[in-house]
Order: C-alpha cells, then sequence, then structure tokens
C-alpha cells in the first residue's frame, strides 16, 4: 500500500490560513478570538443536517454556528435525504459543507467532483440487508433473482456490493430498485420489493415498528462518516471551514455529556420514536473518534474502490488512487478547538 499524505491542503488554502492568520494560536478561528465585527471571510455559510448524521442535528438546534458568526454571516442549513443528495449539494455548489458516507465521497472525488473530507462524525453501523417481517430470505445467497431496493451513490448501495460479492452473488442476478433511502423502507414494508439496502434511522424504526428483519450485518463493510468541503470554500473561506469543525466538535462533547438529550433530538428531526432513536443512538453510532481522517479511513475505502469500477460507477482504478491521495485533509481537525463555539 502506497503512503500517503493526508493534509492535502492546496498552497492557496495555506496562503489563505497565514494572510487571514487563520493559524492555531495565531488569532484564527481556533484561537481564543474570533475575528473582528465583519472580517469574516464571507457573509454566507451553507452546511447541510441529515438525520445520518446527528452531531449535524445537534449543531443546528442549539444554534453555534449562529451564536459564533453572529450577524456578519448568515448560516443557511439544507436537509440531505441521503448521502447522494449531499454529493449534488456540493457538486452544484449548493452547500459549502456536506456529510456523507466515506464511500459515497470517495465515489464523487473520484468521478471529478471538487471536494474534501474535513472531519469525520461518527463511526457507524448504519447499513444491512433487511427483509420484511413475513419473508422467507433468511441469506444473502436468496437474492439471486429477487429484487433489492438500494440508493445508488450511498453506503447502503456499497454495502450491498460488497455484500453480494462476499456471498458469490452476481450483481446483474440481483434486481436493484434505485429508491432514495425512505421510499426503500417504505417499499419493502408495502411488500414492493423483496429486500432492502437499510439506512437508519429509517431501517431501525422498520425493526421496531413493522416487524423487519435485519438478515445481515458487518460493520467493516459500512463506511465511516465524512464531512466534506468543496475546494473553492476551502481556499476561500478557511476560517469559516475551521468554525464548523469546531462546531462538530462541541457537538461530540455535548452528545457525550447529553445522551437523552442526542436522543430526543434525533426523534424529532426524523419524525421517529425515542426508543428507535435511542437504538440508533446506543447501538449504532459511535460518536466518539478522532474527528481527523486519516490512514484507518483510507484502509477502508481501498477495499471499496476496486469494487466500484467492476460495478461500473468509477471508470477506473486510477481514479480511484488518484481520488485516495487527494480526498482527505486532516488540517481542520486536528486544530480543532470546541471552546471557540458560542452558546
Amino acid at each position: 500500500m502506497r503512503t500517503r499524505t493526508l493534509s492535502a491542503l492546496s498552497t492557496t488554502t495555506l496562503a489563505g490560513l497565514l494572510l487571514t492568520g487563520c493559524v492555531a494560536g495565531e488569532g484564527s478561528a481556533t484561537a481564543d478570538a474570533a475575528p473582528a465585527e465583519g472580517e469574516w471571510s464571507s457573509d454566507t455559510l451553507t452546511v447541510d443536517f441529515a438525520t445520518y448524521n446527528p452531531l449535524s442535528l445537534i449543531i443546528k438546534d442549539q444554534g453555534w454556528l449562529e451564536a459564533t458568526l453572529g450577524e456578519d454571516v448568515t448560516v443557511e442549513w439544507v436537509q440531505s435525504a441521503g448521502s447522494n443528495k449531499a454529493n449534488e449539494l456540493l457538486r452544484s455548489g449548493s452547500a459549502d459543507v456536506a456529510s456523507t458516507a466515506g464511500s459515497a465521497a470517495l465515489l464523487a472525488r473520484a468521478n471529478g467532483s471538487p471536494i474534501h473530507t474535513i472531519a469525520l462524525y461518527d463511526q457507524p453501523e448504519w447499513s444491512a440487508i433487511v427483509v420484511g417481517p413475513d419473508s422467507d430470505i433468511t441469506s444473502v445467497e436468496q437474492l439471486e433473482g429477487k429484487s433489492v431496493a438500494a440508493t445508488k451513490g450511498t453506503d447502503p448501495y456499497f454495502f450491498l456490493l460488497q455484500t453480494l460479492e462476499e456471498h458469490g452473488v452476481a450483481l446483474e442476478d440481483v434486481q436493484v430498485q434505485n429508491l432514495q433511502h425512505a421510499d426503500g423502507g417504505t417499499a419493502l414494508v408495502n411488500g414492493d420489493v423483496d429486500a432492502w439496502a437499510g439506512l437508519d434511522p429509517i431501517m431501525a424504526d422498520a425493526e421496531l415498528t413493522s416487524g423487519a428483519e435485519l438478515i445481515y450485518r458487518n460493520v467493516d463493510f459500512n463506511t465511516y462518516g465524512f464531512l466534506n468541503a468543496t475546494e473553492d470554500f476551502l481556499d476561500e473561506s478557511p476560517d469559516l471551514a475551521q468554525v464548523v469543525v469546531d462546531a462538530y466538535e462541541k457537538a461530540r462533547e455535548w452528545a457525550a455529556d447529553n445522551p437523552d438529550e442526542t436522543v430526543e433530538i434525533l426523534a424529532d428531526v426524523a419524525g421517529i420514536d425515542e426508543a428507535v432513536a435511542e437504538k440508533v443512538i446506543t447501538e449504532r453510532t459511535n460518536l466518539g473518534i478522532d474527528a481527523a481522517p486519516g490512514q484507518a479511513q483510507l484502509d477502508v475505502l481501498e477495499v471499496v474502490g476496486p469494487i466500484f469500477v467492476e460495478s461500473g460507477d468509477v471508470t477506473s482504478q486510477d481514479q480511484i488512487d488518484e481520488a485516495l491521495d487527494t480526498l482527505l485533509d486532516d488540517t481542520f481537525a486536528t486544530q480543532a478547538d470546541a471552546s471557540t463555539i458560542d452558546e
């Protein structure tokens, strides 16, 4: 395995950090004092929130970005219904920062989307192969010739690809129905598909309220939660990027100190029972990880990358290798400081 440089900041971004004083301890957004009034690099910041990213829900609920940036920066929130939608927001410039699964970030970068992963938000077990309560399917091998709902471009889809490969089932022998996560869950419950590559919290809700069953789980097939930003945003607004990452660090600490409130926030935004939200947070979500993306994530993505090529989602392995070399940027996460965020 080749050695890769994890700090992928461009020269322009680094220069911007130096010119604006955005080096930790030298008047940056990670230092004690925020920029003086009117000195933020932009008057708008657009970030996503997603039910598969509990930290984003906490930040939005608590209003920390708004409190820290003040009246000089308008914070715009956009919802991501899945990693594919988050990637669309980033590619179109409709979001500066958005959250995806690691696999989806690699796919986007390999196919030319100019993004970098600037932090990790969790290590989830958020995907599995799910069947309805009355299904006679009990193994992956029985999916041959069956219809399976999955959202292409997201971790559950890549979970499905890895699962089929591991069990010797060819992708072309499965009828993949490309449905957004919530629609896939509904299709399963209604009997319109035989199985579903599920995503929490919708998957946990289907388990507890509809009796759906998880026939295959593998935490190693779930890639990490990646917080991504566009190259233009990192070049032009490294100060705001640091504030976002700092807010994520604060949310991580807050979630550890306030587990019940974290469950309540997820339940409220996702429109699910608190018992379902608790299952997601306590059983399938590890928020207590190092926020800096690094070798552990590359190790996971190096397994997923060739599957993209085999499935036709990426044209060549060269594109995968280039994406692996350039995707991760640990600069902001390594200097994250929750104390810079106002309440």
